[in-house]
C-alpha cells in the first residue's frame, strides 16, 4: 500500500484498503476557525448529540479575522470562544492564537500517522509530518465532532520524486508552484499525493509544510511526506501523544508517477488568475506591483521570514509599495523577534502584522484596490481573492516577495544581493 493507504487502513480497522473503497475512519484531531466553525456549531447542534466525541481532539482556531476586523468577525469569534468553554475545547485566544496550520504542528497536536480533518481546504498543510490530513466542508465537520468518524472514499495516489539539488533561492513553494504549473489545478482530483526523492529528503520541515499545503491547489485529497529524521526531531519535544508513522510499501501500486530534475527549477511565479499559471522568474517581464504580503499558512513559518530578512536588510521597501509581513504564530513571532528580524523588516519600512491569515482570503490587513497588483506568498490568486476583483494577485516564494517590495516591480532576489 502507499503513504495514504496505510494510514487509512490503520484508522478504519483494516489489514488493506484499496482506491475507491467507501470507508468510515476514525479521526485523530477535528479542526475549524472562525470562518468554518460557526456553521459547524450550528450543524452539530442540529444533530442532538450534548457532547462532542473528545474535547482534547477538537480544536478551534479564530485565525481569518482576528484579532476582530468588525463586528461580524466578533460575533463568530464569540461563538467559537462559548463552545469552546462549553465543551472543554482546544482552544487558541487572541495572543496565543496563530495561523491555523503553523499553530497545530508547532503545539505538538498533529502527529505523524494521525487522520485529521478540518473544516478549511489547507489541512492537507499536515502532510508535511506524514499524516493524512484533508479539508471537510463544516457539515461533515459536525458529524466529525459528534462521532470521532469521518466517511470518505480511499483517494488514488500520485507520486511524485524530485531530483537533483536545488538551485539557490528555491524552496518548496517553488517546486510545488512548479509541479501544479506541470499537471493543473485538475490534475490530481480526488488524489493523495506522495512527495519523494532525494531533493525532498534534502528539504527542511518548513519547506515541506509549505508543499502540501498547496496540494489542495492541484485538486488533491491530502499531500504526504515520508517520515524521516527531520520529521522525527520536529515532533520529538512537541508530540502532546503517542504516534505510529507509516512507510510506503516497496511494491506499492501508483495511479502515475512523475519525476523532476530540481536542478532546472527557478524561482517560480504564478500569473493571475490561478495557482497553475506558473512561470520562471527569468520569463516574468516587468511587472510593477502595488504591495507584497509575506506570511501565511503557506509561507508563514521562521525560514520563510529568515529568508525574506536576509533580502531585505539593509535595503528600503520601494516608496509606492506596501510590504506586509504575517508571522505565522506566536513562536514563530517571538523567534522572529529574538533574532532581529523584526528589526530589519521595520527599519526596512515593512508593516508586520500579528500572527492572522488577514490579507490572504481577502480579510483585511492589505485589501486591493481596483487595478492594484500584489505579489504574496500565499496560496491562491483567483479572481478577487486578495480585494477587488479588478486587482492581481501573483504568488511566489518569499525571496521572490522581498525582492519585488524592494524594486518594485516582480523580481528575484539576484537583483538586489
Amino acid at each position: 500500500m502507499t503513504l495514504a493507504e496505510k494510514i487509512l487502513a490503520a484508522h478504519c480497522g483494516r489489514n488493506q484498503v484499496s482506491p475507491g473503497e467507501l470507508i468510515n475512519v476514525r479521526a485523530d484531531m477535528v479542526l475549524a476557525n472562525d470562518v468554518t466553525a460557526p456553521l459547524a456549531i450550528k450543524e452539530f447542534r442540529r444533530l442532538g448529540v450534548s457532547r462532542v466525541f473528545d474535547p482534547q481532539r477538537v480544536v478551534l482556531v479564530p485565525d481569518h479575522f482576528v484579532p476582530n476586523k468588525d463586528i461580524p468577525s466578533a460575533e463568530n469569534a464569540k461563538i467559537l470562544r462559548e463552545f469552546s468553554r462549553e465543551q472543554g475545547l482546544v482552544f487558541f485566544e487572541v495572543g496565543e492564537m496563530g495561523i491555523e496550520h503553523v499553530l497545530l504542528p508547532e503545539k505538538g497536536l498533529v502527529v505523524p500517522g494521525d487522520v485529521v480533518v478540518g473544516a478549511d481546504s489547507h489541512t492537507c498543510t499536515y502532510g508535511g509530518l506524514g499524516a493524512f490530513a484533508t479539508g471537510m466542508g463544516s457539515t461533515d465537520v459536525a458529524c466529525a465532532m459528534a462521532t470521532g468518524d469521518i466517511w470518505m472514499r480511499v483517494p488514488p495516489t500520485i507520486r511524485f520524486l524530485y531530483h537533483g539539488q536545488r538551485q539557490k533561492w528555491v524552496g518548496g513553494k517553488d517546486l510545488i508552484l512548479h509541479t501544479i504549473g506541470q499537471i493543473g489545478v485538475d490534475g490530481a482530483i480526488y488524489s493523495a499525493l506522495e512527495f519523494d526523492g532525494e531533493a525532498i529528503t534534502a528539504l527542511p520541515m518548513d519547506a515541506r509544510f509549505t508543499m502540501a499545503n498547496m496540494a489542495v491547489e492541484a485538486g488533491a485529497k491530502a499531500g504526504l511526506f515520508p517520515v524521516d529524521e527531520k520529521t522525527l526531531a520536529f515532533v520529538k519535544d512537541r508530540a502532546r501523544r503517542p504516534y505510529q508513522a507509516y512507510e510506503t510499501d516497496p511494491d506499492a501500486q501508483y495511479q502515475e508517477v512523475r519525476q523532476f530534475d530540481v536542478s532546472t527549477i527557478e524561482p517560480q511565479v504564478a500569473f493571475p488568475h490561478s495557482p497553475a499559471n506558473v512561470k520562471p522568474i527569468s520569463q516574468v517581464g516587468r511587472i510593477d506591483i502595488d504591495q507584497a504580503v509575506i506570511g501565511s499558512c503557506t509561507n508563514g513559518r521562521i525560514d520563510d521570514l529568515r529568508i525574506a530578512a536576509q533580502v531585505i536588510k539593509g535595503k528600503r521597501v520601494a516608496p509606492w509599495v506596501r510590504c506586509i509581513v504575517l508571522p505565522g504564530s506566536p513562536e514563530v513571532c517571538l523567534q522572529a523577534i529574538q533574532e532581529g528580524l523584526m528589526e530589519t523588516f521595520i527599519r526596512s519600512g515593512v508593516a508586520v502584522s500579528t500572527p492572522t491569515c488577514g490579507p490572504c482570503l481577502g480579510g483585511y490587513m492589505g485589501i486591493l484596490a481596483d487595478g492594484e497588483r500584489c505579489v504574496a506568498t500565499t496560496n491562491r490568486n483567483f479572481v478577487g481573492r486578495m480585494g477587488s476583483p479588478g486587482s492581481e494577485v501573483y504568488l511566489s516564494n518569499p525571496a521572490v516577495a522581498a525582492a519585488s517590495a524592494i524594486l518594485g516591480r516582480i523580481a528575484g532576489p539576484e537583483e538586489v544581493m
